[in-house]
């Protein structure tokens, strides 16, 4: 079922955040939906906030920077459930490279 909540969107370029209520929609095949604990911006969010003017993604919800726990998962995931703990990364994960290998990295050469 769609959920709502709270969070900061970035409407345009080198526009304020507003804090508005939106609706977040099932996860679907491969994706799970994450109930956000904490979440920061790091300069890569304000790059496309405020340096980067070609960039489409408006309307976005910044701050991919966090930590939350797995609320439900969609069709074909296997690796989660909802409960669990998690700290989300924007980069897709091969699971197969000697990065995603490494415990200590969150980093794909595929990724990329």
């Amino acid at each position: 079922m769609v959920i709502k909540c709270r969070a900061a969107v970035a409407w345009g370029h080198k526009q304020p955040l507003v804090v508005e209520e939106i609706e977040v929609f099932p996860p679907r095949d491969h994706e799970i939906r994450i109930k956000v604990v904490a979440t920061g911006m790091c300069h890569s969010d304000l790059y496309f906030l405020v340096d980067c003017e070609g960039w489409s993604g408006f309307p976005a919800v910044l701050g991919h920077e966090g930590a939350g726990i797995v609320e439900s998962v969609g069709p074909h995931v296997t690796k989660f459930r909802p409960g669990d703990k998690v700290i989300p990364v924007p980069i897709t994960q091969c699971g197969e490279c000697r990065f995603c290998l490494n415990p200590e990295s969150n980093l794909c050469v595929k990724g990329w």
